[in-house]
């Protein structure tokens, strides 16, 4: 586990260029788990990608299906430990499976306390972008976010429920850090 003075160090921000090689290695550490640690990667060059995601942010250039996304990477020191992706709306599909913050820690930064200080801080930004409760989803086989989540004020939504696999539904009221109730 973290040190409290660990945690209190996460430094949410976005990406910059000299952050290619630590972001890129992220990338690939993380595909071996079936998880996108570069959302929206695509394949572009990473100054291209950088661009992409500002484009995301001021909701430009979006398709039909795509939402504003603010992707911050976490940062303790010089070591990047995490991202996290707070979309300003919900679409259907991100209604269903995906909510409004998806994040994502490196496996040897994991069991450290680092995805909690990660959606701690993450819903403060969701709050500032005006999103009052905020929708977050993992596998039901995921404990340990479910973990995270309900260690920051996560209310398990039990309406609905993914087809393709379970997912479970949790809401988090921004203001107050998840002290309220949906």
């Amino acid at each position: 586990m973290a040190t409290t003075g660990e945690l209190d160090c996460v430094t949410l921000r976005p990406l910059r260029a000299d952050d290619e090689a630590a972001a890129l290695a992220a990338h690939a550490e993380l595909n071996d788990e079936d998880v996108d640690f570069l959302v929206h990667l695509d394949g572009a060059a990473f100054a291209d990608y950088l661009e992409t995601l500002v484009r995301m942010r001021l909701g430009q250039q979006l398709s039909p299906t795509q939402v504003p996304e603010t992707f911050l990477a976490a940062f303790v020191g010089n070591d990047l430990v995490g991202r996290v992706s707070i979309r300003h709306a919900l679409s259907e599909q991100l209604l269903r499976v995906g909510g409004h913050i998806g994040y994502a820690v490196r496996p040897q930064f994991r069991r450290r306390g680092f995805a909690t200080a990660i959606l701690r801080q993450s819903l403060v930004v969701a709050g500032e972008i005006g999103i009052e409760r905020a929708l977050l989803t993992c596998d039901e086989s995921n404990l340990a976010s479910i973990a995270t989540i309900e260690r920051c004020g996560g209310v398990r939504d039990r309406s609905e429920e993914s087809l393709m696999q379970r997912k479970l539904r949790y809401w988090i009221f921004t203001d107050s850090l998840g002290a309220g109730a949906p």
